[in-house]
């Protein structure tokens, strides 16, 4: 429980060797690979041995079945390309499945000639859970730091995802650098006076932001609906700028954790809560609407979790958009995963009426003695657990679970964890799930399948 173990996605690897004549330089080699179906990325290494005299030069690049996807020349040892980014020199886009091929240039042979070793690891497409930062602001706004700091500072923290957020403004998202390793999503926060709204998965939402009324709200976040944004109400209930448009807008998402844990968060954590209470099935994100080096408000604190089956703006929003999300006070976790009936639910998930539900279990990283775990359904709060030691961490897993008969008259299942930070002084909100629905009326027939 106090390792942090998200999942990798399935890999492949091929290896190919291919030796080379000194009758071959300066001519172009191809060396053939089938490219696997629903692959998400490629990564390419070469090494090339010189027999007899050292000195061989084999350039390097790459071709799909239609094309040349990239050339690096000598100046690199490998590449890597994904639907979305690549190695400099390389094409980002789709990896059809067919005939590929590893291409070289025998620039420079020995006269006893040499050979090329090439590894093609495969990274397949499959669920895994990824972590981020859905609120971020750079220089393309009122932020100081560059896309490429943002970048860099995300992936130091070993995060996968980040979404550009400034506010009005599109041009970031013509401009994120390609060559990190880091998803980056597009956004726009729509900044009104009477509220603030990320708009996220286009890069360009909306034609003009300026406002006057409610009507001019509706518009356009209907233009920002028909070009494919996906909507979330962010910080709600903050104390300088809360949503005060009609909550009734048309929106997918809210914004419940707003940098760190504070009483404008606990207002918006009381109204989702209510909202699921009164039947709505509203995804719940985190975003550290950081814009500036500062002590308190730093990258992905809070740090959003995805469970996607791709590691790709779609892929996590699509993740996003079933509700399989947590969020934790920061990358280091405390990371839940909540499943239900051995794991055939997890958050965001609906069993539906007349299906067994079975047991409803918390996988946890990141716990500490101490911790407060919470159960919460539509009737309030469940169950109250708290780790009081080490041992406890390790007994605590079959206490992290309730048997299906606590589904009875139960809309819903999240979890929460709450803990005591030394730095505030204050027990605080450390991690949260997303909901595990349940159709009412599904009977008593449910009961006793734990």
């Amino acid at each position: 429980m106090n390792e942090l173990n998200t999942g990798l996605p399935h890999t492949s690897v091929a290896v190919f060797t291919r030796r080379i004549s000194r009758e071959e330089q300066s001519s172009y080699i191809e060396v053939p690979f089938d490219m696997p179906e629903r692959v998400e990325e490629i990564q390419v290494t070469y090494r090339v041995e010189s027999f007899g005299a050292p000195g061989a030069v084999i350039d390097l690049g790459v071709r799909d079945s239609r094309r040349v996807r990239g050339w690096s020349g000598g100046a690199r040892a490998g590449f890597r390309i994904g639907r979305e980014t690549a190695t400099p020199g390389y094409i980002p886009g789709d990896l059809d499945p067919g005939s590929w091929a590893v291409l070289h240039n025998a620039y420079k042979v020995p006269q006893e000639g040499c050979e090329v070793t090439i590894t093609v690891e495969f990274r397949h497409l499959g669920g895994r859970w990824l972590r981020g930062d859905l609120h971020t602001h750079s220089v393309h706004s009122d932020g100081t730091y560059t896309l490429e700091e943002n970048a860099a500072i995300m992936e130091e923290l070993g995060c996968d995802f980040i979404a550009m957020t400034d506010h009005n403004a599109v041009s970031q998202n013509l401009a994120y650098p390609r060559n990190t390793k880091v998803v980056m999503i597009p956004g726009m926060e729509f900044t009104t006076n009477f509220g603030h709204s990320n708009l996220l998965g286009v890069a360009d939402p909306l034609d003009d932001f300026r406002v006057r009324h409610q009507a001019d709200v509706n518009e356009r976040l209907r233009m920002a609906r028909e070009r494919g944004a996906r909507i979330v109400l962010n910080h709600p209930h903050c104390d300088y700028c809360p949503w005060e448009w009609d909550f009734a807008v048309d929106h997918d998402w809210v914004e419940v954790w707003n940098g760190p844990w504070s009483a404008r968060n606990e207002r918006t954590l009381q109204w989702w809560q209510e909202q699921l209470a009164g039947g709505r099935r509203l995804v719940a994100i985190g975003g550290s609407d950081t814009h500036r080096p500062d002590p308190m408000v730093k990258h992905a604190m809070p740090c959003t979790w995805v469970y996607a089956e791709s590691r790709t703006a779609e892929g996590i929003l699509d993740g996003i958009g079933k509700g399989h999300v947590g969020i934790s006070f920061a990358p280091e976790g405390p990371f839940l995963e909540l499943t239900c009936g051995e794991g055939a639910y997890r958050a965001g998930d609906l069993v539906p009426a007349g299906q067994s539900t079975g047991a409803l279990r918390v996988e946890a990283a990141g716990l500490l003695p101490g911790d407060l775990v919470r159960w919460i359904s539509n009737q309030g709060l469940e169950k109250e657990l708290c780790l009081e030691g080490e041992g406890d961490l390790e007994q605590s897993q079959a206490a992290l679970q309730l048997p299906s008969e606590a589904w009875e008259g139960r809309s819903f299942y999240r979890v929460e964890v709450w803990r005591s930070f030394k730095e505030a002084e204050r027990v605080l909100l450390a991690a949260l799930t997303n909901p595990i629905y349940r159709t009412l009326g599904a009977g008593r027939g449910n009961e006793g399948d734990g």
